[in-house]
Parts: structure tokens; C-alpha cells; sequence
């Protein structure tokens, strides 16, 4: 298992913070198969109560090659952020290269029902079966 750094950005008083972490014994490199689980916080650092309603996150391989995916949600969930709480999740993704970098948004609604997106931060996705480290 190797861990990598943590990455955070803040947009609109909430703050998401991601941690990723190659999982070397569910990756089969000689199938081109790498695997990694990412953990996320979303903190809310403001003072109206907010909700995550959908995300979208971009997936580049080590081959430039770009994956798309939207959806409801997180894991299964919308959550609500009061002033001063947050939300952790933890979920993963495969690549058929042994680097890539993921970065997204989520969707977000507050109170009085004003949408707004929030940045996730760029992050790199780097194992141990690499020779240099691109990312």
C-alpha cells in the first residue's frame, strides 16, 4: 500500500480534502489493472447549511486518456452540512496505467435552494509499480 500526499481547496467556505492510496494488493500490473481507494472530507467552514447533491469527476490516465463520471451524489448518500460539520467518505477507482491524476466537483445546494458548484482538488494517483513519479 502506498499513501500519498493529502490535497485540499476551499470554494464557497467548504473545504474537501483527499487522500490517496494505491492498493498494491488488489492491482494486477501484468493485467494493466491498478487500484486505488481515495478518502474525502468535506468540511463546512461557512455559516449556512449546505448539501452535496451530485459530483463529477475527471480521470486521466498515465496514458492522457480521459474518463468521465457523474452521478448522484456520494457512495450512496446527499449529505447536509451544518456551519462547523463535516462528511467523510472513502471510495476508489482502477486505471489500466500505473499513474493518473482525478479532480472533479461536487454540486452543491444551500438553504434558500441556491446551487453552487465546489472545486475538488487535482490529485495524483501514484504506485509503486511506476519508475519515476509524473504526477
Amino acid at each position: 500500500m502506498l499513501t500519498n500526499n493529502s490535497y485540499s481547496e476551499t470554494t464557497h467556505s467548504i473545504k474537501v480534502s483527499v487522500k490517496p492510496t494505491y492498493l498494491e494488493r488488489e492491482s494486477y500490473p501484468y493485467r494493466e489493472h491498478y487500484t486505488w481507494a481515495y478518502s474525502v472530507t468535506l468540511e463546512n467552514e461557512g455559516d449556512e447549511t449546505v448539501q452535496l447533491i451530485s459530483r463529477h469527476w475527471r480521470i486521466t490516465d498515465g496514458n492522457g486518456v480521459l474518463k468521465e463520471i457523474k452521478g448522484s451524489g456520494v457512495v450512496g448518500e446527499q449529505p447536509v452540512l451544518k456551519p462547523s460539520s463535516s462528511f467523510s467518505y472513502t471510495s476508489g477507482t482502477l486505471l489500466s496505467t500505473p499513474t493518473g491524476i482525478m479532480q472533479g466537483s461536487y454540486d452543491m445546494v444551500n438553504d434558500s435552494g441556491k446551487k453552487f458548484s465546489i472545486k475538488i482538488p487535482a490529485f495524483s494517483l501514484d504506485s509503486s509499480e511506476q519508475l519515476a513519479k509524473p504526477n
